[in-house]
């Protein structure tokens, strides 16, 4: 069953408010590396995330969505355009701003086993992140045994070793120590990629379970749209670094506007046996290059619905609704321009 969506997201108190984001890479090629070329990985970018809700981020690979998770994360400076988390300007953020939003702001990678020191025990991989704020052993191991509960795992394990456990294990204990330091926003990339369908579950079980309890924000970065049926409130499309369509996940899945969208929707599996019957059409070309990017729409020269236009401008976003945005010509006229 879907996660029930609260479509009166404008009466939420905002968490995470983008504005005009840009985040441009030089790269240099040639023998003296003189020429320049620039890879726009997010490209004028504004979304708001509300307290307790979860939002996911969807797009083929190279869209751009691991570097907007990481610069919402301050791992990586924007080029133009500003990012508030919990009401902190991440361009003048103070040092103990900056302190604050690493207890605040928490992340879980894609492969947990990757990130885990494989010569520390659970335990040590639990604490560290709160020793490292300055808590004594005693209490870091008090905190560590309490999150081990949390997350639904015998207190046992936390003399063991990552090569000791499961895939969903791992995945349960990297989720236990992001939330030792009790966060208010998790970051989730690609949670549940690495694991087996039936172990899938039980993770989007548990961090539902979890967000309710603490009333966590929830960004969910993953390939899999099924995940995103399951447990988000809006979805986020972006393609080659734009953001094409975000809406309520009943809209964006069932009644999705961007020809993109329709063809991310067509190119996911049908578990409902009633429905597999249903021809598909399926998007054809190759996602494109971030570094040649055409001078209109982005998905120009994958549409079925391209014009002149669409090769030579790019469109703005105009709102379907109060919650929901499409980025498209086909709308030009019908709806507002935001």
């Amino acid at each position: 069953m879907n996660k029930a969506v609260n479509v009166c997201t404008n009466t939420k108190e905002p968490m995470i408010v983008i504005e005009g984001l840009k985040k441009y890479f030089t790269i240099s090629e040639g023998i003296f590396g003189r020429k320049k070329q620039m890879v726009k990985a997010v490209d004028d970018i504004s979304l708001t995330i509300n307290k307790g809700e979860i939002v996911g981020i969807v797009g083929e690979s190279g869209s751009g969505k691991t570097t907007l998770a990481r610069v919402i994360l301050n791992l990586t400076r924007p080029t133009e355009g500003s990012v508030m988390v919990d009401g902190i300007d991440m361009r003048c953020a103070t040092k103990e701003e900056e302190k604050r939003l690493r207890t605040d702001v928490a992340v879980v990678f894609q492969d947990p086993a990757s990130n885990l020191n494989p010569r520390q025990t659970v335990a040590s991989s639990i604490m560290r992140p709160m020793i490292l704020h300055g808590k004594s052993k005693k209490e870091a191991m008090e905190k560590a045994n309490e999150a081990l509960d949390m997350v639904k795992m015998d207190r046992r394990y936390l003399n063991s070793y990552p090569h000791q456990l499961s895939g969903g294990q791992l995945q349960r204990i990297a989720i236990a120590r992001a939330l030792v330091l009790k966060p208010k926003i998790m970051i989730l990339d690609e949670p549940t990629s690495a694991l087996d369908i039936s172990v899938q579950a039980q993770i989007l079980n548990l961090l539902l379970d979890l967000q309710e309890d603490m009333g966590l924000t929830y960004v969910v970065i993953t390939h899999d749209l099924n995940v995103i049926r399951y447990i988000s409130d809006r979805v986020a499309v972006m393609y080659l670094g734009k953001l094409v369509e975000f809406g309520p996940t009943n809209e964006v899945v069932d009644k999705s506007r961007h020809p993109y969208t329709n063809g991310l929707m067509a190119a996911s599996p049908i578990l409902d046996p009633k429905l597999r019957g249903k021809k598909k059409e399926l998007m054809g070309g190759d996602p494109g290059s971030l570094i040649n990017l055409p001078d209109g729409c982005r998905f120009s020269s994958r549409c079925r619905q391209v014009t002149d236009r669409c090769e030579n401008m790019t469109p703005r976003n105009y709102s379907i609704n109060s919650n929901h945005q499409v980025s498209c010509f086909i709308y030009e006229g019908q709806m507002e321009s935001v």
